[in-house]
């Protein structure tokens, strides 16, 4: 066992430069190399394509990766052959003359990995082609798009369940960052997994902070926020193509290097602001949900959300965009009450009811996310399943009623002031019990603060709710600060949200006794603009001039090889080399990121430039500032 180990380890450091594995890694590639299925759930930078793509180079034969899109593809292939690894991809975006080399090299066993689309795997005669080559290993890569119940379902990866009867002896591997329970059985059984030995990694980011912000003025707020971070790359996602458009166009004319992305651009224009982001000649892509799966940039800084996002899983994925490379990332909402409407009439088009409801249940938690007054980061873990300070596996009963403090949202660092909701709880308790007693039906939030507020809407009026005892008791709120507080109502357990039947509240025990006995609650105050900014956590302390010598020197490098900058070299890389000056190739071996071939290729040029740097300027020394 320890010489397998160690065996892993060298392949691991002489390809990408690595001396350990991350968690999960190395048991995930060695059941792969066993033989048996394997089903990985691991967060956005944990590591994932180590997992097939270090198997591949232990063992003869082709390992195939299924993946969704195309510039995934590119990148990975690109980080693949600078670091040494015979890789290709095969799809539409290759014109004939530059598929056959590399359909060539496939028929001669010259190449360890490729990549393909869903789509490829139904062309005429490619899975006869794919016999041909000693296929050892099936990838499938962002598996949960194969789920319904999943965030972003494609019904083309339906069809990938057909290489189960074509290649019965090949083992296969599904991975995905995001994955509920339900959506993890439902991806075992579309694939037909085999005994799959099952992996579900922590969900936490602890390099990401959380911050929900209240939405007054989103440009102004955003180009603020920006401006104070002007080494830094960010994607601020959107709703509408419009307000992508928009936004980008006012950052750039404001001097923030901004694109638009979103599918109403042609493929051409997409794949240019994309490769324009990666290269760092594009410092803000302002996008909809149509960009960002896959994309490997890793020195992504800070995430904005411009308009509620419609479901926890997309805004975990797309937070979790920020900080790949382990350094901080910063995640920020822009909220308000209002964007609820906005979500709702979309909701409100689905022609099927039941796509209607689970949508409706989801945007109820995304509501719940950005209002919650406890640690956030404690709220998205308990969304998949797992207790903050627990492993992923663990479901037992906490130990502890103490409240959790992450260190890393706003709530924890700076927690907001509460007030004596009492009266206003009485009210909301109040109006949902007289309006089940008049009607022997529930109602949902909103209805419930129309009635409070004396709204005169057509479904008031229908129900006859005018004659209420508490119509018209609550006019000190506006209806969105009415939606607020039952919402907060139902988090302290006092109403019940019943999801089966169109999210009507209705009194819990611990509400009906809080209203008879006028129960002392204390509710929180809503979000706010922050008037400090949340600290960063995990930052490497480095000398920030030679890092950015450093960039400047990688930029160059990269534009020459016509690669992104951190197919080069990772910020982590760089902020390394920035704190223990290497000087010689054994110490430039030890930074992170650097294997053989980067050694060969780019050593002598950042030595130089280190020394250089130190013929100038004094070395500065940082805590613990040694190799380990």
């Amino acid at each position: 066992m320890l010489g397998e180990t160690a065996a892993l380890t060298a392949v691991l450091k002489r390809y990408f430069g690595y001396g350990s594995f991350r968690p999960l890694q190395e048991d995930i590639i060695r059941d792969a190399l066993s033989g048996r299925d394997v089903f990985a759930v691991l967060p956005t930078g944990g590591g994932k394509s180590l997992c097939f793509q270090l198997p591949a180079l232990v063992r003869p034969g082709l390992t195939v990766v299924v993946s969704p899109l195309i510039a995934l593809m590119k990148d990975q292939v690109d980080a693949l052959q600078a670091a040494g690894v015979a890789a290709t991809f095969l799809n539409s975006s290759l014109a004939q003359g530059e598929s056959r080399p590399r359909l060539r090299g496939l028929h001669r066993g010259e190449f360890r990995l490729l990549y393909v689309a869903p789509e490829r795997l139904l062309l005429s005669g490619f899975v006869e082609d794919l016999k041909k080559w000693q296929v050892n290993l099936f990838a499938i890569d962002e598996a949960h798009c194969i789920s319904e119940w999943g965030h972003d379902f494609r019904p083309e990866y339906r069809q990938i369940a057909s290489l189960r009867q074509q290649f019965p002896g090949v083992p296969v591997m599904a991975l995905t960052a995001t994955a509920t329970q339900r959506v993890r059985g439902d991806i075992v059984r579309q694939l037909q997994l085999q005994d799959p030995r099952c992996y579900v990694a922590s969900f936490n980011r602890p390099n990401l902070t959380y911050r929900v912000s209240a939405k007054s003025g989103a440009y102004e707020q955003i180009l603020s926020y920006i401006r104070r971070r002007p080494r830094e790359s960010g994607i601020v996602y959107v709703q509408a193509r419009k307000t992508a458009e928009d936004l980008a166009r006012k950052l750039s004319a404001d001097g923030v290097r901004s694109a638009p992305y979103h599918a109403g651009l042609t493929p051409t224009e997409r794949s240019k602001n994309q490769e324009a982001f990666l290269r760092d000649e594009v410092r803000v892509v302002c996008a909809t949900i149509a960009f960002g799966m896959g994309i490997n940039k890793p020195n992504v800084r800070f995430v904005i959300h411009h308009d509620l996002p419609k479901n926890i899983e997309g805004y975990y994925q797309e937070t979790g965009r920020a900080g790949r490379d382990g350094l901080p990332g910063e995640c920020l909402l822009l909220f308000s009450p209002g964007d609820r409407i906005k979500q709702m009439r979309f909701i409100d088009e689905k022609p099927n009811p039941e796509e209607r409801e689970v949508a409706r249940a989801q945007l109820e938690q995304m509501l719940h996310y950005a209002e919650v007054s406890s640690c956030r980061r404690e709220f998205l873990l308990g969304y998949f399943g797992e207790r903050f300070g627990y492993p992923a596996s663990d479901s037992g009963d906490p130990l502890t009623n103490e409240p959790v403090n992450c260190g890393g949202c706003d709530n924890c660092l700076t927690p907001r002031a509460t007030w004596d909701g009492t009266v206003a709880a009485q009210k909301f308790l109040s109006c949902v019990y007289r309006i089940r007693e008049k009607s022997r039906f529930g109602v949902g939030i909103l209805h419930v603060g129309e009635v409070l507020c004396g709204a005169e809407t057509e479904k008031i009026r229908k129900f006859g709710h005018q004659s209420l005892s508490t119509y018209g008791i609550g006019s000190e709120h506006s209806r969105a600060e009415w939606g607020a507080i039952g919402r907060e109502l139902v988090r302290l357990g006092l109403l019940f949200q019943n999801p089966e039947r169109f999210h009507s509240v209705e009194l819990t025990e611990a509400g009906r006794a809080a209203l008879r006995a006028r129960q002392k609650i204390t509710l929180t105050r809503p979000v706010a603009i922050p008037a400090t900014e949340v600290k960063k956590v995990g930052q490497i302390d480095c000398d920030e001039v030679l890092f950015d010598q450093l960039r400047t020197l990688r930029k160059q490098l990269a534009d020459e090889r016509g690669v992104p900058a951190y197919i080069v070299f990772s910020d982590v890389a760089l902020r390394q080399m920035a704190r223990f000056y290497p000087r010689t190739d054994a110490e430039f071996s030890r930074i992170s990121g650097v294997g053989e071939k980067k050694l060969r290729e780019f050593g002598v040029l950042f030595l130089a430039a280190i020394a250089t740097h130190l013929q100038f300027n004094p070395r500065q020394i940082f805590a613990e500032d040694s190799f380990r």
